[in-house]
């Protein structure tokens, strides 16, 4: 099987936005592939977390995870920074990277866009983590979104420099992973645009929400006054509001609220009311499962001791031989 490797930001909770996106990818991957998930707790000290609020988030991302069916016996689950391998290999790969390259990132110009006065020198090197992270591994390909391809590139680049220089065939060229699906695309609550933890507060429904905020985010989703004339098309906002009904609900709930929006007798606070209920018993037991495995530290102790263990089988093979190629070898 082809090695997989990807990083899980331990950036707030998991919304329904991410478990139709990558999780569930995630899920189906881990049979199809020799995978190995990290959670990127090096990533995010470019935007300098409180020690305590790392701690929790790097927890609460294993337990939602696991929680949603990634199987620490089927794939290799770890924290990145349990992998001293990785930042060797990292400050290796910045010798074969360019100030100017790096700082034609796209990501690059659009973080010090945003903070001026937070440029620092983990936001420029970033692409030269990531592509420790993937390296580190000998990865064939890499589930990316479309603001990590670039990002990808770059790790090629650096795979291709290194066997030049060294004149080996030592590193793959890693692509991007096609799941062979069109990923879904799940829209948020504010009328339009996608589901996200950093848009306007409300626009998200995450997996720990309980019964009532669910329900408050739901009925706030916004709409208009309804249809005027018959079949007529709909409006993003209320487009949304099915597409989100249609990942839930039954087909036949589906289809109630498609007729009567099409003969204009809709009424949305009855759909929305409807649609908050079917995400709670969506969510249900997940959040369940959540709570449950948070409170298990030995649990989500055993899970990342094991996963490092498997993890520093591939990644110290890696390094010792990226060392002797270099020439540090032992005397």
């Amino acid at each position: 099987m082809e090695t997989v490797v990807s990083g899980i930001r331990p950036t707030g909770n998991l919304h329904l936005g991410n478990y139709f996106g990558a999780v569930k990818n995630f899920l189906k991957m881990q049979h199809d592939a020799n995978c190995y998930f990290f959670v990127a707790d090096y990533h995010s000290l470019t935007t300098h977390p409180h020690p305590d609020n790392l701690n929790a988030s790097v927890k609460q991302v294993l337990a939602e995870n696991l929680a949603c069916g990634l199987n620490p016996e089927i794939c290799t689950l770890y924290v990145q920074s349990d992998l001293p391998e990785v930042a060797e290999l990292y400050l290796l790969l910045n010798m074969l990277a360019y100030t100017g390259e790096l700082e034609r990132s796209v990501t690059f110009k659009e973080k010090i866009r945003k903070d001026p006065n937070n440029v620092n020198a983990g936001l420029l090197t970033y692409p030269v983590l990531m592509a420790a992270d993937i390296l580190i591994h000998k990865a064939a390909k890499v589930p990316v979104g479309k603001d990590q391809e670039q990002h990808l590139e770059f790790t090629r680049n650096f795979a291709v420099r290194f066997n030049h220089l060294y004149g080996v065939e030592f590193f793959p060229q890693p692509v991007a992973y096609n799941f062979g699906v069109q990923l879904v695309k799940v829209p948020g609550l504010d009328g339009s645009g996608k589901m996200g933890k950093s848009e306007a507060e409300g626009n998200a429904v995450f997996l720990i929400d309980e019964h009532d905020t669910i329900k408050k985010k739901v009925m706030r989703a916004v709409t208009d006054s309804g249809p005027t004339e018959p079949n007529q098309p709909k409006p993003e906002a209320i487009t949304n509001i099915f597409t989100l009904m249609k990942l839930v609900s039954s087909n036949d709930t589906v289809q109630h609220f498609e007729d009567a929006y099409n003969n204009c007798t809709i009424r949305y606070g009855d759909m929305k009311k409807q649609l908050a209920e079917d995400m709670n018993i969506f969510i249900a037991p997940i959040r369940e499962k959540i709570k449950e495995i948070s409170s298990d530290e030995k649990y989500i102790s055993k899970v990342v001791r094991e996963g490092a263990e498997k993890a520093h089988e591939s990644a110290r093979k890696t390094v010792q031989e990226v060392r002797n190629i270099i020439g540090m070898r032992s005397f």
